[in-house]
């Protein structure tokens, strides 16, 4: 029992080793606070550049603690979905439910691929109803994803702050995405590489996969984690929105604050 107790607690802390990054060299970079300012919000970004290890943070407070991941956890429902055989492909149909939601995009049927890019949250919720909660819990385990924590309706932990994850935790798993080092086949990393991927042009390649929720008190977070390669070089990065109750337009906001950092850090002209 001894040893067996050992073991788990030594596999734990690798997988909490590989799945987050390393906060305590990172360069605290607080002239990317005005992007927030500027759209009226808190939050953080944090940005990890594969080649040499470095990373840039602004706000370590909020880099480090725990949200809800809202929709960017579409992007382990659809590793699961597929690695489990409960998607076979990223164009498999999902039929709609025939209820009409305030989101015209979803009230269709769609394929896995369309889902993705509208988030359609009816979709990934009747994909994790037919994962089933022991399969679920048996791949959030193995990949160590954030507090791991799935109680109560298996379509809805990932909306109503039950499943927690940190910024930093994000970038880990964007990072062994890229690499296909999560547990998955490689052709299932591939494929939900390939949803991910939003502007692909000469100078640069950028994936990401966006989230909007609420916390316990009902303020607006937001999310936007994915990577940006250039000249053969990838740099990871997340962004987090913290915003009051009031009504805020999230997609905006976080696209705003996301694409003025990586600018002023000198993206998108295919230099880096």
């Amino acid at each position: 029992m001894k040893k067996n107790t050992v073991l788990l607690i030594t596999n734990s802390l690798l997988l909490i080793t590989l799945f987050s990054c390393s906060v305590n060299k990172a360069k605290i970079d607080n002239s990317l606070k005005k992007y927030f300012d500027e759209n009226k919000v808190d939050g953080c970004f944090t940005l990890l550049n594969n080649a040499d290890g470095k990373v840039t943070v602004y706000n370590m407070q909020l880099d480090t603690q725990r949200f809800s991941p809202a929709s960017t956890f579409k992007i382990v429902n659809s590793l699961i979905g597929l690695q489990s055989g409960v998607i076979t492909n990223d164009t498999m149909m999902i039929k709609w439910d025939g209820i009409k939601r305030t989101n015209e995009d979803w009230n269709k049927d769609m394929g896995m691929t369309e889902a993705f890019k509208v988030s359609s949250v009816p979709y990934y919720q009747e994909v994790a109803r037919r994962i089933g909660k022991d399969t679920m819990r048996r791949w959030i385990d193995s990949i160590g994803y954030g507090n791991k924590n799935i109680s109560g309706p298996i379509d809805s932990f990932w909306l109503n702050n039950t499943l927690k994850i940190s910024p930093d935790e994000q970038l880990g798993l964007m990072k062994r995405l890229y690499f296909d080092q999560l547990p998955f086949r490689k052709s299932v990393h591939e494929m939900v590489k390939g949803v991910m991927l939003q502007e692909d042009n000469t100078a640069y390649k950028l994936s990401y996969k966006t989230g909007w929720g609420f916390d316990e008190q009902k303020n607006n977070i937001g999310w936007q984690t994915g990577w940006v390669e250039e000249n053969n070089h990838v740099y990871f990065f997340v962004t987090f929105v913290k915003a009051g109750k009031e009504e805020i337009d999230m997609k905006a906001v976080r696209k705003n604050i996301t694409m003025g950092i990586l600018k002023q850090l000198g993206f998108f002209e295919g230099k880096k």
